[in-house]
């Protein structure tokens, strides 16, 4: 059985981990989160209650994802990505529920990417590294810049 790893100095506080999925230094997982299988959270990770990852997702170092994010199977999220959840934040005023956030299977988000709350990244997506995303993406599309915008389909190797 392919067992998953979780390093020693990484606080995981939920046993819905699948088999083969690897959480590295420094790692915080609330109890309520799901995470698939063959997963890498790479080192100093927090990721809330709320929050579902699918198989075959990479989140690369120093990513939070907060509650009501969603990622499908083989995300991959870059270092530094930062997902915003509430869209008028004030200290000890919670909204009544927090924005969702969809990525979509096999999307890619390079690093320090924005999102913000509420939106989706369709199938296939990508996002430039350092852009700003403030609409939905659809699916196969590659978008940059700040705020970012389509460039056309995803490039194929």
């Amino acid at each position: 059985m392919n067992e998953s790893h979780i390093h020693p100095s990484a606080d995981v506080q939920t046993r819905e981990i699948g088999a083969g999925t690897r959480i590295w230094q420094f790692c915080v997982v609330l109890a309520g989160a799901r995470i698939g299988q063959d997963c890498n959270i790479n080192a100093q990770c927090f990721i809330e209650n709320d929050v579902q990852i699918g198989d075959r997702v990479t989140v690369k170092c120093g990513v939070q994802l907060w509650d009501g994010i969603s990622l499908a199977d083989d995300v991959f999220v870059g270092p530094n990505v930062t997902f915003a959840n509430d869209k008028y934040p004030r200290s000890k005023h919670y909204p009544p529920a927090f924005q969702r956030t969809q990525v979509g299977a096999g999307a890619s988000i390079g690093a320090n990417a924005t999102i913000l709350g509420g939106l989706s990244i369709g199938e296939g997506a990508m996002v430039g590294a350092g852009s700003v995303v403030t609409r939905d993406v659809p699916a196969g599309e590659l978008w940059v810049g700040n705020p970012a915008r389509s460039r056309g389909p995803v490039p194929q190797r």
